[in-house]
């Protein structure tokens, strides 16, 4: 499993996680260490020690050691459940695994393609395809072809472009990397449709191909051990969709609350918990390891509806024992932003945790009061005006709407700095920054703000 890349200092560090990940372990604190050091050893790695032209020439190799290296901790998951040993803190030490070597396949995934970048117009890789190994996949669920199969049932969890895509994915206690799921269902005539509920639409019925293309970073696609019972999930959400959508049917609004305790209004990851209840008899009852908004910051939150304290995001698919993960899918030229957005909402919500809120001015009051006018317009109406203004929802209040604007507009002129960096940094040394680099940026520009960020104000 060691990958043989000729370049003498990443095989050692290689070694080294390697020689951790396969630790044996026997109580739960050794686990928790276990896991926490690999962390440690994957984020500490520094492209800047390795010959890049001796690293390009072995980076797909690389790249499969990486997937199957968290592959194989996936699992081991079951047994360390079986052994009662995988507690809180080692939950979370595992998810900074995954979310660290994903991050360290994007880079070698970017420095196969030479940096390359998605330019505006340029079309984009519909999930699971695309030139550059952009899909690793389980051995076993591999075609002929080399490709995948879909099975209705299955569930595939994606990370969006958009900073609100970067807000849903950071804004729970632990870091993610994935901002919505969706179910997949395949009828008697294998007709292809993603189940799904959208923020501007609520409960919908989409289009395949339009859900797999449309705005997409990367993408997991998950499969339950038993295919009747999946299937049986997307059947029942699927006629509940369907009549929702009729003339005579209730609409199903999406739930900002993200509250689990029940299935009258709906929010994408619940769509999921929904069909396998009901599908299983209540004996299927997703998630196991929930995200926690304890300490999530509370001006944000209150501001765009949220009142859980644990609910189910996207990314809590990636420890459900139950489901087979089966493919792994990012666009390269897109990977690069994502990672960057991330790390600003790090910091962002990291200042809201010190004191920093939002204090919205006239401008962005104004676009809470007219944002939730269009709400009350009909369905014809708001589809005729997407391509000047975004849809919204009638249940949709209007400081959510300001909280988004703030959002972005907080986040993107960062971004926009930190891609800079990110550009000169590849051009002088071939190699992008290190994700500790851009966090000392970030807080550099905090000390030098004296407490305004954009819309955020320090208390």
């Amino acid at each position: 499993m060691l990958p043989q890349t000729g370049c003498e200092a990443f095989g050692r560090d290689f070694s080294n996680i390697f020689n951790i990940a396969t630790r044996e372990v026997h109580t739960s604190p050794d686990l928790e260490a276990m896991l926490s050091e690999l962390y440690g050893a994957i984020f500490n790695v520094d492209m800047g020690n390795y010959d890049v032209d001796e690293l390009r020439a072995e980076a797909a190799l690389v790249m499969r050691a990486t997937y199957q290296l968290r592959m194989s901790l996936r699992d081991r998951l079951a047994d360390w459940e079986t052994r009662q040993i995988f507690t809180g803190p080692a939950e979370i030490a595992l998810r900074n695994v995954f979310r660290a070597s994903r991050y360290a396949t994007d880079m070698l995934g970017e420095l196969t393609i030479g940096y390359d970048q998605m330019d505006p117009g340029e079309k984009a890789y519909r999930a699971f395809t695309g030139p550059h190994n952009n899909t690793l996949i389980r051995p076993e669920f591999e075609t002929e072809g080399g490709g995948i199969t879909f099975q209705s049932g299955d569930v595939i969890v994606v990370r969006g472009l958009r900073h609100n895509s970067a807000a849903i994915a950071r804004v729970g206690d632990v870091d993610s990397q994935f901002s919505h799921a969706a179910l997949i269902h395949i009828d008697e005539k294998g007709r292809h449709r993603a189940l799904e509920a959208l923020i501007e639409e609520g409960a919908t019925v989409s289009n395949f191909d339009y859900a797999l293309e449309h705005g997409l970073g990367r993408a997991i696609l998950f499969r339950h051990h038993d295919p009747d019972m999946a299937a049986r999930a997307a059947d029942r959400i699927y006629e509940r969709f369907r009549k929702s959508r009729s003339f005579t049917g209730k609409h199903i609004f999406y739930d900002f609350s993200m509250e689990l305790g029940d299935y009258t209004e709906m929010f994408c990851s619940k769509v999921i918990r929904e069909g396998f209840d009901k599908a299983s008899g209540g004996l299927v009852l997703l998630p196991t390891y929930p995200t926690e908004f304890r300490n999530a910051p509370k001006d944000f939150t209150d501001r765009i509806g949220v009142t859980a304290e644990v609910s189910f995001a996207p990314g809590d698919m990636e420890l459900e024992t139950q489901f087979h993960a089966v493919a792994e899918w990012r666009d390269y030229r897109k990977t690069s932003r994502i990672r960057l957005m991330d790390m600003v909402m790090v910091k962002l919500f990291e200042w809201m945790s010190r004191g920093y809120v939002f204090r919205p001015g006239l401008s962005i009051k104004l676009i809470g009061f007219f944002g939730k006018l269009t709400g009350y317009l009909p369905n014809f109406i708001k589809d005729f005006l997407t391509f000047v203004l975004p849809k919204v929802p009638s249940n949709m209040q209007a400081r959510t709407i300001e909280a988004i604007a703030m959002l972005h507009k907080t986040a993107e002129p960062l971004f926009q700095r930190l891609h800079k960096l990110e550009l000169k940094s590849i051009a002088e040394t071939g190699r992008p920054l290190h994700p500790r680099d851009i966090y000392a940026h970030l807080d550099e520009w905090e000390r030098q703000a004296r407490g305004k960020i954009g819309y955020l104000r320090q208390k």
